[in-house]
């Protein structure tokens, strides 16, 4: 199996940490619902074309500990640490319910607030430990990041192409209002 094209039709399903024992595990921080399910995807990709393939996944504390076909010893486990796994879009199932969406479709929407003004376009989605922020390139230069809250994205249609922000609960604006956490339930 190849590389996914660079048209990006690949997500980020993982990143690998450090070697775990001599015999080429891995720890990997999983970005899927269940990180144990790493491997049910088919083979995973990285971001330099090659193809790793999940022989075994166990937990651990906060990661989980995974074994490739193609990593024999501990050398080679090193060798992957801060390595982005990725799978082809394809690869993921389609059937979403209503509100249901992957992360990965969110990155390149339009951004607009409540009045329909165009605020800019999603650029990447984090997560630094407090919850999801959304990264926006603003239509007027700069960037902004933007809590995931439903007080802050009260939107989200992916088949519109668009996201709408609440201006004041994104901490868009210069109003002393409430705090763009606070009140925001995760999406």
């Amino acid at each position: 199996m190849n590389k996914p094209k660079e048209s990006d039709t690949r997500v980020q399903l993982a990143i690998v940490g450090g070697a775990q024992g001599l015999r080429g595990e891995v720890r990997v921080k999983a970005f899927t619902g269940d990180p144990l399910a790493i491997g049910d995807y088919g083979p995973l990709f990285t971001e330099d074309g090659r193809t790793l393939t999940v022989t075994n996944v166990r937990p651990a504390r906060n990661v989980v500990v995974a074994r490739f076909a193609e990593v024999g010893d501990r050398n080679a486990a090193e060798a992957l640490n801060g390595t982005a796994l990725f799978i082809d879009r394809t690869a993921l199932p389609a059937d979403l319910g209503e509100e249901e969406y992957y992360h990965a479709d969110l990155i390149g929407l339009s951004v607009f607030d409540g009045e329909n003004v165009r605020v800019g376009e999603v650029r990447a989605l984090h997560d630094f430990g407090g919850g999801d922020i959304l990264e926006v390139a603003l239509t007027e230069g700069g960037a902004a990041m933007v809590p995931f809250t439903r007080a802050a994205v009260p939107q989200v249609k992916v088949s519109e192409g668009r996201v709408e922000i609440d201006r004041v609960a994104a901490g868009l604006t210069d109003d002393e209002e409430p705090d763009a956490f606070a009140n925001g339930e995760d999406r």
